[in-house]
């Protein structure tokens, strides 16, 4: 099954939480509403809150509160995209110009703000301690890792254990969150609400693996990003560590110093060295563990056709173009 497959199949739920996430986005402010409308309307993969209906639903959840849980989610991740693109000055987010590009930094921050505050509105209302504590464990975990990204970036002495916390941090975390919601709102037992947290731990792992590896390798119409942005903002990600371990000294004295001035003229060669070491094989072959190891988080479950569309996205996650 295909991502467009799983999707199409979670498509009555997802236009349900997707209404809820209009309605709930409106506000008195002209500005907010023009911002929020521009979102949605350039929408990403709505990966995250179709994880928290596909844990709901693979459990065996039949109540509302994942459509309003899943809409907190999307909400969630949306403020940190606002927040992340006025850090890295980036003016580009899935082939279209970012907020902060169109409407300035301090609209982007502010109304990265509205989106949080209104996702903690609506966690509210279900009512739910756990629900409330899950989720805001997982926003501070994400601040968190946007420091440590912002600790790590322009040095080239960060090690692959440093760069897998903060991958954790920034994008890992949420993807548990979302498939945890599920557990709690069906209230399972312990190990069943590990398991799929633990899923979605090993997924946004495998995610953010290849999209680092993308930045590498992507087409840049398909992915909607220029190609080297995360050299440009002197992220040390996988393939540039890799690469640095695997090549030699003046290999990676040149991605050392590219990695330290942020340095996009030499994006050519060190792309050359990236390729030569085997970098982006070797990246691609981490998020492949990363997502067998989420596959086999969820064999406590039961063979249901949710789970397998959670099967189909752990391999899509590793196995993606885009």
């Amino acid at each position: 099954m295909s991502f467009e497959a799983i999707k199409q199949s979670l498509a009555s739920d997802m236009s349900v939480v997707d209404r809820i996430i209009r309605t709930r986005l409106h506000s008195d402010v002209a500005l907010v509403n023009q911002m929020s409308e521009y979102i949605i309307n350039n929408g990403g993969k709505r990966l995250r809150p179709a994880l928290v209906v596909l844990s709901a639903k693979a459990l065996g959840y039949t109540g509302e509160y994942h459509h309003c849980l899943a809409a907190v989610v999307e909400f969630i991740h949306t403020a940190t995209l606002l927040h992340d693109d006025v850090v890295d000055e980036s003016e580009l987010r899935r082939g279209h110009a970012t907020a902060s590009a169109l409407f300035g930094n301090a609209a982007s921050v502010l109304v990265g703000d509205f989106l949080y505050s209104r996702a903690f509105q609506m966690m509210v209302e279900v009512n739910n301690m756990r629900v409330m504590q899950t989720l805001a464990d997982a926003t501070n975990t994400i601040a968190e890792g946007e420091v440590l990204q912002l600790l790590s970036c322009h040095d080239a002495s960060v090690d692959t254990a440093s760069y897998l916390r903060v991958i954790y941090c920034k994008t890992a975390k949420l993807f548990e969150a979302a498939m945890r919601l599920g557990a709690i709102l069906v209230q399972v037992d312990n190990a069943s609400e590990e398991a799929v947290a633990k899923y979605g731990m090993h997924l946004g792992t495998a995610f953010q693996l290849v999209d680092d590896m993308l930045d590498y390798s992507g087409d840049e119409q398909t992915t909607g990003k220029n190609l080297g942005d995360d050299l440009s903002e002197g992220k040390p990600t996988l393939p540039l560590i890799y690469a640095m371990q695997q090549g030699d000294a003046r290999q990676a004295a040149m991605i050392k110093l590219a990695i330290e001035q942020g340095n996009i003229e030499g994006f050519t060669e060190v792309l050359q060295v990236i390729k030569q070491t085997g970098a982006l094989e070797y990246t691609r072959q981490q998020a492949q563990k990363e997502s067998d190891a989420a596959c086999a988080a969820l064999s406590i479950l039961p063979d249901t056709a949710y789970k397998q569309s959670l099967l189909q996205l752990a391999d899509f996650a590793a196995t993606r173009q885009f």
